[in-house]
């Protein structure tokens, strides 16, 4: 049988669906909620444009170009204003432009001179050639300084991961960094010395990637997917078991209250971790997806804020800042949304995104939204002069929000991996596993969609959609 199930309709499962639909397989795409799209979600309300999840998608890959063309979504895409590039790191209780050449760094206020010291000494540190782990907290204090850790990638693990640095593997939530010293011993040299072979594989790095997005959002992706996917998305589906069978897995799933199963050739796992975990296998040999359940998603709450332009004085003309431990502050930082793309704020407006919570201030994510919009406000009136009150106040909580790449994570990894060897026609696919950002997920799902095909296309010589094996009994 070549159809084949995806559980979640997040970013990763409805790009895997539509690629494999694009392939001639037959696809559902089974997701527990009412809405498809995971963690990207837009809201349009009085002339402002929220993003509560991503706020841009970074063109890393030629398979996202691709992705986007396919979909039909050129004419909707957005490229930002081509004068939001800055970017903005907070030191002495102020946004500082991050520099953007070998000159600005050097005579940038962000640093001093023993962390620019310390860049120049950076070529001549000894490599790491032991192959333990190790956290990214002390790789960069190890090849740069505490200063740099501090100040800069504090800031960064914070606006990436949400996340805490003496903790982050460096190996698994930043593998390229960790690659730069492997292959070229330093990390100055391998930027250098590694950018033909980015280039021969069409990569681009994640901090000179395009940005993009839509006329209506990020939400505009995940829609337009589960359009194309049709009939082959079921919402409100709990997926609650699999089985396996001779020619492929029995997806048990509730929906509207009663038990139903159909049989697919093959199984994609695009859930969070912690919903997998919860998943009854029956196989052989078994399997558990449970150890999954112990991987750390930490809450953010996303807070959007919308402002009178003359009530703040910063320009917010870039990107937005990152906002180090260090420096004090409740928020971990803000995107400048309505600098970024048009007609996110009305006229004479703007819109700020602040994120509260993380591995940092775990325990402010979950307060009241009249608590979190008055604590966002105290630290933006310090940061960017802003007065008055807001004109547009709304948020959302995640109560698990990213998974963290902790020291020790690979071994979650390589369960995956275990399982896909010991029950043939399960795979696993997402932010998880792949990556997290949005990008990664794309590619995550493209290459699943290409794993997968590859395992149906000999089994059958045509798709056909499955039959269920029965609908109505109860739970």
């Amino acid at each position: 049988m070549t159809s084949v199930a995806i559980i979640g309709a997040g970013i990763t499962g409805l790009t895997a669906g539509f690629c494999l639909q694009r392939r001639g397989v037959t696809v559902t795409v089974y997701e527990a909620s009412d809405r498809v799209g995971g963690a990207i979600r837009s809201a349009r309300e009085a002339g402002y444009l929220a993003e509560f999840g991503p706020n841009t998608i970074l063109e890393t890959s030629p398979k996202i170009t691709a992705l986007i063309r396919d979909a039909g979504l050129d004419s909707r895409r957005l490229d930002p204003d081509p004068g939001s590039s800055a970017r903005y790191v907070v030191r002495y209780q102020r946004p500082i432009a991050m520099p953007g050449s070998p000159l600005g760094f050097f005579t940038t206020k962000l640093f001093t001179a023993a962390a620019k010291w310390a860049v120049l000494r950076e070529p001549f540190r000894p490599a790491r050639r032991d192959g333990a782990e190790e956290s990214i907290a002390d790789f960069v204090r190890r090849r740069l300084n505490q200063e740099f850790l501090d100040h800069a990638i504090d800031a960064l693990v914070a606006g990436i991961y949400a996340g805490d640095p003496e903790k982050l593997s460096v190996q698994q939530a930043f593998p390229k960094l960790a690659a730069l010293e492997k292959d070229y011993g330093s990390l100055i040299k391998g930027q250098i010395l590694g950018a033909k072979a980015r280039k021969r594989r069409g990569e681009i790095a994640k901090d000179r990637a395009p940005k993009f997005s839509f006329d209506d959002g990020l939400q505009v992706l995940p829609e337009t997917l589960c359009e194309r996917l049709g009939d082959g998305v079921r919402l409100n589906a709990a997926v609650v078991k699999l089985e396996q069978i001779p020619n492929g897995w029995n997806v048990r799933f509730l929906q509207n209250g009663l038990e139903h199963q159909a049989q697919h050739g093959a199984v994609l796992c695009a859930a969070p971790t912690f919903k997998l975990a919860e998943l009854e296998v029956a196989s052989q040999p078994q399997v558990s997806f449970a150890p999954l359940g112990e991987i750390r998603y930490p809450p953010v709450a996303s807070v959007v804020l919308g402002f009178r332009r003359e009530e703040v004085e910063h320009p917010c003309c870039g990107f937005g800042m990152l906002i180090p431990k260090i420096e004090g502050f409740k928020i971990l930082g803000t995107i400048f949304s309505s600098s970024l793309f048009p007609n996110r704020a009305p006229a004479g407006h703007l819109t700020l995104t602040s994120y509260v919570g993380g591995e940092r201030n775990p325990e402010l994510a979950s307060k009241p939204p009249a608590e979190l919009f008055e604590l966002t406000c105290a630290d933006l009136r310090v940061l960017l002069g802003v007065k008055g009150k807001p004109t547009f106040c709304h948020h959302y909580y995640w109560p698990r929000a990213i998974p963290q790449y902790n020291l020790g994570y690979g071994r979650y990894r390589a369960r995956m991996t275990e399982i896909e060897s010991q029950a043939p026609g399960l795979f696993f696919a997402g932010h998880y596993r792949d990556g997290i950002s949005l990008g990664d997920s794309l590619v995550s799902g493209q290459r699943a969609a290409e794993r997968i095909a590859e395992f149906v296309r000999p089994t059958t010589p045509s798709a056909s959609t499955p039959s269920p094996l029965s609908a109505g009994t109860t739970a």
